[in-house]
C-alpha cells in the first residue's frame, strides 16, 4: 500500500503505449472529458470475485506502478484502479497541480464503472486513497467532487500548497509548482487556494482517514494538523479520523515506522471504508466553494479557469445558482438532465 507513495523515483515518459490485458490486471487507456484528444493511463487490478471500486493515486514525482501481467487476483476485495495523472509516464497531456488532473480521477471512475461493471458489486460506493502528492490530491478531490467517494484515505498529504511552497527546503517541489500552477503564491494566492484541500474544506462530506508522521520533513505534519483544525472550525470534525504517527518520518514520509504503526494505518484505513458504505447525499440547497470547478450528482459547474475561486449558493429544486468571486469570472453549469446554463460571477470586493 505504501511503497508507491514515497516519491522515490520518477519514471521516464513512455511513448506509443498500447492497452494490455491479463486475467487479473489490465492496462487501459481512457479519454479525458475536458482535454480533447489526450489519452490517460490506468492499471485495473481485479479481485477474486466482484467487489467495490478503490481508486489509488501516486505521489508527486511519480507515476502509477508499471503495468504488468497478473495471473492471480489481488489480495483485497476491491477492484483497484491505479490512476496515472496527466503528463506522467503512462498518460498524455501536461502535468498540473490539482487542476485538470483531478478531472482525470473523475473520468477514471466513470470509465471503470462502464468498462468493468461485471467486476463491480455496485457502482457505489467508491473509495479513494493516496499518499504524499496523492494525499494532497485526495484532500482536494473530495472537495471538488463532494459526493463521488463514500470514504477516502489521505496519507501524509499536503493540504495547503502555498504553505508547502514556502516549506520546501531544497526546492524539489517549488520548481514544479512554478510550472504546474504557473506562478508563486505571492504572485497569485487565489491559484493556490483553488487547488488546496484546506481552503476548500467547506465542501467536504466524505469521511476521511488521515495519517501523518510527526517527523516528516518533505510534507510537514502541520498540513494534517491545520486540516483537522479547519474541519473542526467548520463543525465537520466528525468526518475525520486522524492518526499522528509518533517518531515517524524524516526525508522519507514513513521513515522509522514500526510494524505495529504500519499495521494500524492499514487497519484504520480499511475500517474507514467498511464503516461507510452508503453513497454521499448532498443537501438540495447549500453552499460550496468552487476551486476551478465542482461536480456533484446534481450538476457540473466549471469556471473559465482552474486558477479561479468562487463561492456558490445552489438550489436544486429551484434550479438556481448564485456565484460570487473576486472578479466577474464566466461559469458554465450542466444540470443532471443535460440542461446547460452559463453566466458570470458577481464581483465582490
Amino acid at each position: 500500500m505504501f511503497a508507491q507513495y514515497e516519491d522515490s523515483e520518477r519514471l521516464d515518459k513512455i511513448e506509443g503505449l498500447e492497452e494490455s490485458y491479463s486475467p487479473y490486471q489490465d492496462f487501459r487507456l481512457y479519454p479525458s472529458s475536458v482535454t480533447p484528444r489526450i489519452q490517460l493511463g490506468m492499471n485495473v487490478i481485479k479481485p477474486a470475485k466482484p467487489g467495490l471500486l478503490l481508486i489509488q493515486l501516486h505521489g508527486w514525482h511519480m507515476s502509477m506502478p508499471k503495468p504488468q501481467r497478473r495471473d492471480t487476483p489481488n489480495e483485497s476485495s476491491y477492484l483497484i484502479v491505479q490512476v496515472d495523472m496527466r503528463g506522467r509516464a503512462f498518460s498524455q497531456g501536461s502535468a498540473d497541480c490539482n487542476g485538470l488532473e483531478l478531472m482525470d480521477i473523475y473520468d477514471a471512475v466513470q470509465f471503470a464503472r462502464r468498462e468493468y461493471k461485471d467486476w463491480l458489486l455496485a457502482e457505489e460506493p467508491a473509495y479513494l486513497e493516496g499518499g504524499s502528492g496523492g494525499g494532497g490530491n485526495v484532500l482536494a478531490t473530495v472537495a471538488k467532487f463532494p459526493d463521488l467517494f463514500a470514504a477516502a484515505s489521505a496519507l501524509y498529504g499536503m493540504s495547503d500548497y502555498a504553505a508547502w511552497y514556502e516549506q520546501d527546503q531544497t526546492g524539489e517541489f517549488r520548481d514544479e509548482m512554478d510550472v504546474w500552477i504557473g506562478c508563486t503564491p505571492q504572485e497569485d494566492m487565489e491559484r493556490y487556494q483553488a487547488r488546496s484541500g484546506l481552503h476548500l474544506a467547506l465542501n467536504v462530506h466524505t469521511p476521511l482517514y488521515i495519517t501523518h508522521g510527526d517527523g516528516d520533513i518533505r510534507v510537514p505534519v502541520t498540513h494534517s494538523r491545520s486540516y483537522i483544525d479547519e474541519m473542526q472550525q467548520l463543525n465537520k470534525g466528525q468526518l475525520v479520523r486522524y492518526d499522528e504517527l509518533a517518531g515517524v518520518g524524516d526525508r522519507g514520509h514513513l521513515a522509522h515506522i514500526r510494524p505495529e504503526q504500519s499495521l494500524r494505518v492499514e487497519v484504520e484505513s480499511e475500517r474507514n471504508r467498511s464503516d461507510h458504505q452508503a453513497p454521499i447525499q448532498l443537501p438540495l440547497q447549500g453552499k460550496l466553494l468552487v476551486g476551478g470547478y465542482v461536480y456533484t450528482k446534481y450538476f457540473k459547474l466549471q469556471l473559465d479557469s482552474v486558477n479561479h475561486l468562487a463561492e456558490l449558493l445552489y438550489d436544486v429544486e429551484e434550479r438556481s445558482v448564485q456565484l460570487t468571486a473576486s472578479a466577474d469570472y464566466p461559469y458554465y453549469v450542466e444540470w443532471a438532465d443535460g440542461t446547460v446554463v452559463s453566466g458570470c460571477c458577481m464581483q465582490v470586493k
